[in-house]
């Protein structure tokens, strides 16, 4: 009884998988017969054309894009997506109809896909999103900006050559409504001699693409800085001066290669009259988040040098204060031979804000000469009601009502304090 319920069991299962096999042969068998008569649904509409249809279609086409230039890029979707909705067509651009299935646009040059069948032309691409976006120097103008300089610089180590391109000028603001600009170009600490550019008539924006060549050493390089003037010439042919650019050069990396292009913000030229031991120029901010102190040792003028030769050399030095107490020192490069140096050099000290009402800045200007002490040229102290008054506690006040931001401003140089 039990061998016959065993075989019973056998034939049932066996059966069972003879009917599954055969449904998954008969699935697959019916899948790849749909496929194939989507695939003949595809492509029963292109209607071939013969070789000599399509030869003299290529050569029309080539004689067409000889002829003209279209002015815009169509789209096109192939036949068997007729029945859908397209609108907004221009330019002459065509509707395949029921009727013609293979209807070809007419004007201007065709793709390459009219050679295999119809199309539909339904739309052109719109210039207007692929411009490149405008660069920024040429539009992010600060409040207060009374024009904007784009240079470039290159150093010549064969024949010692500095090449300066001065390429164009922005948003310059002369005193009356029209402007005529030329450019002043010198090469610090050299202040008598100077090249120029030509004059660019009645425009606020110049367009100069100038060239100019100064001489100078590989050894001397880095102890120059270029400066630049620009003028505007009035009716009266008198000379306007607009802004001015401070640019040393030895904080650049200046090769036969390395082209440098540099944008700078015109500055107003102080035209007060030094003071007897002459001025210093430098920015204070003051980061309250990090607790930190930063100074930027910009230029010196009208310094009273001991002995004007090119073994002198001129630096600054900025101590940081407390209570009188020295707390950290730190120099800039010295600049040889120079009564109008310029540093751009930033120097940075931890200070907590609950220090401020306590601590205070002293910049010393020194002058070295080789196998002799320095020589102590001026002095300025910047910092709170406890130790200074005038310009050098407005100073102070100010770089503490603006966090973060740099307060640049020019101070006379005592020479006993």
């Amino acid at each position: 009884m039990a061998e016959q319920a065993l075989a019973v069991a056998g034939g049932v299962i066996g059966a069972i998988l003879v009917v599954v096999l055969i449904g998954t042969t008969a699935y697959l068998l019916w899948k790849k017969f749909c496929c194939l008569l989507y695939y003949e649904k595809l492509t029963s509409p292109v209607q071939t054309r013969n070789a000599n249809a399509i030869l003299q279609d290529r050569s029309t086409s080539e004689i067409q894009l000889k002829g003209t230039r279209s002015r815009s890029i169509p789209f096109i979707i192939p036949p068997t997506l007729h029945g859908r909705d397209w609108i907004n067509l221009t330019r002459e651009e065509h509707v395949q109809d029921d009727g013609d299935p293979c209807l070809m646009p007419q004007p201007g040059p065709r793709s390459s896909f009219h050679s295999l069948a119809g199309a539909y032309v339904v739309g052109t691409i719109n210039p207007e999103l692929y411009k490149f976006p405008e660069d920024e120097s040429e539009t992010d103008f600060p409040e207060g900006n009374i024009g904007r300089l784009w240079f470039s610089i290159e150093y010549e180590q064969e024949s010692e050559r500095l090449l300066v391109s001065l390429i164009k000028a922005r948003k310059l603001q002369p005193p009356a409504d029209s402007c005529s600009p030329f450019v002043k170009i010198y090469l610090l600490p050299d202040e008598r001699s100077y090249l120029q550019s030509r004059t660019k008539r009645k425009t606020l924006n110049p367009q100069f693409d100038e060239n100019f060549v100064f001489q100078v050493s590989s050894k001397m390089l880095l102890q120059r800085t270029l400066k630049f003037l620009v003028y505007h010439v009035d009716k009266q042919k008198k000379h306007h001066l607009l802004g001015q650019v401070i640019f040393p050069l030895k904080n650049e990396t200046l090769t036969d290669d390395n082209k440098l292009v540099i944008w700078r913000d015109l500055e107003k030229e102080n035209l007060e009259p030094p003071s007897e031991h002459g001025d210093i120029q430098f920015s204070l901010s003051y980061n309250d988040y990090l607790g930190r102190l930063t100074v930027v040792v910009l230029r010196a003028r009208g310094l009273q040098l001991q002995e004007e030769s090119h073994g002198v050399s001129v630096f600054v030095r900025v101590s940081l204060m407390n209570h009188s107490k020295f707390i950290k020192s730190k120099k800039t490069a010295a600049v040889l031979g120079s009564p109008n140096p310029v540093y751009n050099e930033t120097f940075s000290f931890k200070a907590h804000q609950t220090e401020l009402d306590t601590a205070s800045l002293s910049l010393s200007v020194l002058q070295s000469t080789k196998g002799e002490k320095t020589h102590l040229l001026g002095r300025v102290v910047v910092g709170p009601f406890m130790y200074t008054r005038g310009k050098e506690l407005e100073h102070w006040n100010e770089m503490i009502s603006k966090p973060k931001e740099l307060v640049k401003r020019w101070h006379a140089l005592c020479h006993n304090m």
